[in-house]
């Protein structure tokens, strides 16, 4: 054994030495979590939307007219005035409606169209309508407002800039609107500046006026848009290139590709690198989703990362940096095309982004940096972990502070680590096509969804429940300590049996089933992997092989990167299996038909499973009694495509393992 004890030494120490060339607070991800995890807003009093109770009608479409010319010049105020047109379906019976309305913010001078009187009281605006209106009749009303001169943590005007960022619930503070991610809508925005200003916003730009010394910027999005994805970015004399994306659906039909930059910044790679990196992801999930993309740098009031805003993308100053790039512009499939329902599903929206970073190094260098990146989460995860779930069901209805929903270690590293983790349960083929059907459900696509949404697609392609999954690793806190063991038995006659206990001794969280990847390295210097699924503590695996094992490697891989423990020397002899032996089965290789051999002590109820490599079952027998000696079943594998399978004998709570070969 001292053989293996020195082998995983020089693997710890190759592993801290590649580890180290990845340093996860400097990454998309990290800075991301710094942006909003920090952020303050007026009001500070969480979960505003709470006050206006059940959710009776649909927004439609937001048409908002700001004239913030003035908003340029020193001393850069906050204050302007602006309209919104809000059109809405009713999903109930109802005679009024309340927003979200800020009244630190903004003022409300006189409300129109099918609308009568109303109050703003508590940053809720009600409003009274002008008639009843039943489930499906459609209504206007149009605010006419002033944004009044406060810093607010959402309207901010400084230096010769203007920009918007919302998240969690902003929005609220510079235009009168139903604060929540799931009620999406479309959006036209007319915007007054001086002539000297870029603006940009959501969609495309629909035309642009010049009258004097004035710009009216308008633009229009076609696909609903969330409130917290809503922007407005601008600045005297900003720097503009347009680059173009030629769809792989449809190469002749090119997507503008706006970066917007400060004097001194060279986005330059980025603009080269857009293209291929719009491409790996819509081969990967589907076609980019949107009729324009861009990012815009802004300035030291936005001091960290980048915030995904639905097209156009914010970024820190002089922040063109891969990792801040891959990691927002991931958010335009997974929190923009599709957005969280409620913040109880955030990990649809941070943990697909942070794997997406992680998944981009893949394309470039492989696999093994992909994995390097994710492990680096996972340990921050280890190092930080607060204890509580990647979601929890009350943040549906009460949002929490920032400091706990963007906090790093869970949102970011165990959320990017949980999806990594269910790619190596499905498997790459299995797991890739669950994203691409997520992405183009039109269930989901443009609309948004939750976490349990997205289990049932999971469940769909695989035509697996896959709910246990979520539950112990969305739904539950902390995660799996191993302390497994593991012996290698003489049989004689060349024949030896490796006896393999799983077992967690965590206080903190119940049992977390997974299935497992073991290696052994036999001394002709060959190895053999099984994949076993472990859903039992204490559970017991016994394979035999006909030549001697060396060494044993528990998750050899390091898949399973949500984990702490050890994997030692330490079964008895012969203490498990009590007299219970499983052969090798005959013929091996199989073409059709094969004999699996076993013999029991006693009288004994077995069930025998054969598995793929991905852990799947694909042939089993009942759970039938048999006398003690020896006995046998016969499987037909003759519909299974070639390859090697896992064969497990489950009796008294314990398994015993081996491994065929099926070649036609």
């Amino acid at each position: 054994m001292k053989q293996f004890s020195f082998t995983l030494l020089l693997l710890a120490l190759f592993s801290a030495s590649v580890f180290a060339q990845f340093n996860p607070r400097t990454s998309g991800a990290y800075n991301c979590f710094k942006r909003k995890s920090g952020m303050t807003r007026l009001p500070l009093s969480p979960a505003q939307i709470n006050t206006i109770g059940p959710h009776a009608y649909d927004v439609l479409k937001y048409t908002m007219n700001l004239d913030i010319y003035h908003c340029y010049a020193a001393p850069y105020p906050h204050d302007f005035t602006a309209n919104i047109k809000i059109r809405f379906k009713a999903d109930s019976t109802i005679s009024s409606i309340k927003l979200n309305a800020s009244n630190t913010s903004l003022q409300i001078d006189s409300i129109k169209l099918n609308a009568g009187s109303f109050t703003h009281t508590g940053d809720i605006l009600t409003v009274n309508l002008d008639q009843t209106y039943s489930p499906g009749q459609i209504a206007e009303i149009q605010i006419y407002y002033k944004h009044n001169n406060v810093i607010d943590g959402a309207f901010y005007a400084s230096g010769g800039f203007v920009f918007t960022d919302c998240e969690p619930e902003g929005a609220r503070n510079w235009f009168p609107c139903y604060d929540s991610p799931s009620d999406k809508a479309l959006l036209d925005l007319t915007v007054k500046v001086p002539t000297n200003v870029k603006l940009g916003s959501n969609g495309k730009l629909a035309d642009s006026t010049v009258n004097s010394d004035t710009l009216h910027y308008h633009w229009v999005s076609d696909n609903n848009v969330a409130t917290y994805l809503i922007v407005m970015t601008s600045k005297v004399n900003y720097n503009l290139d347009i680059v173009y994306y030629h769809k792989i659906t449809n190469p002749s039909d090119s997507i503008p590709m706006r970066f917007y930059y400060n004097a001194g910044e060279n986005p330059q790679p980025y603009e080269n690198m857009i293209d291929s990196m719009t491409g790996y992801y819509a081969r990967n999930w589907c076609e980019h989703p949107f009729e324009k993309n861009g990012f815009a740098t802004l300035n030291s009031q936005f001091a960290w990362g980048g915030m995904e805003n639905q097209t156009l993308t914010s970024l820190c100053p002089n922040c063109w940096v891969t990792d801040y790039v891959s990691h927002e512009f991931a958010h335009q499939w997974y929190g923009d095309m599709i957005t969280c329902d409620t913040w109880a599903d955030i990990w649809l929206n941070e943990g697909f982004a942070s794997w997406s970073e992680a998944f981009w190094k893949e394309s470039s260098f492989g696999y093994a940096t992909y994995l390097q990146s994710i492990t680096s989460f996972a340990s921050d995860y280890l190092q930080g972990n607060p204890g509580w779930p990647i979601s929890d069901s009350s943040w549906a209805t009460v949002t929490p502070s920032t400091g706990v929903l963007f906090d790093w270690s869970i949102t970011y590293c165990k959320g990017a680590c949980a999806l990594h983790q269910l790619r190596y349960v499905l498997g790459d083929s299995l797991f890739f096509k669950v994203q691409q059907t997520y992405c183009t459900d039109t269930n989901y696509k443009y609309k948004s969804a939750t976490i349990g949404n997205f289990n049932q697609v999971v469940n769909s392609v695989t035509g697996q429940d896959y709910t246990w999954f979520f539950n112990e690793w969305i739904f539950t806190p902390n995660h799996p300590v191993y302390a497994n063991t593991y012996i290698f038995n003489n049989l004689g006659s060349g024949n030896w049996q490796v006896n393999f206990r799983a077992r967690q001794i965590q206080t903190n969280a119940p049992f977390f089933k997974m299935p497992l990847v073991l290696k052994i390295h036999f001394t002709d210097n060959t190895d053999t992997l099984v994949r076993v699924m472990n859903d039992s503590n204490n559970q017991l695996f016994s394979m035999l092989f006909s030549k001697q094992p060396q060494a044993f490697y528990f998750d050899p891989d390091g898949e399973i990167v949500l984990k702490q423990g050890s994997t030692v020397v330490g079964i008895p002899e012969n203490s498990d299996n009590q007299g219970v032996t499983l052969g090798q089965n005959s013929p091996n290789p199989v073409s059709s038909k094969t004999v699996i051999p076993f013999v029991l002590p006693a009288n004994s109820s077995v069930m025998i499973s054969i598995m793929n490599t991905l852990g799947m079952v694909v042939w089993q027998t009942e759970e039938l009694k048999y006398p003690s000696g020896s006995s046998s079943v016969e499987a037909d594998l003759s519909s299974l495509p070639s390859g090697v399978y896992v064969y497990t004998l489950r009796t008294g709570g314990r398994n015993f393992t081996g491994k065929l070969l099926v070649n036609r």
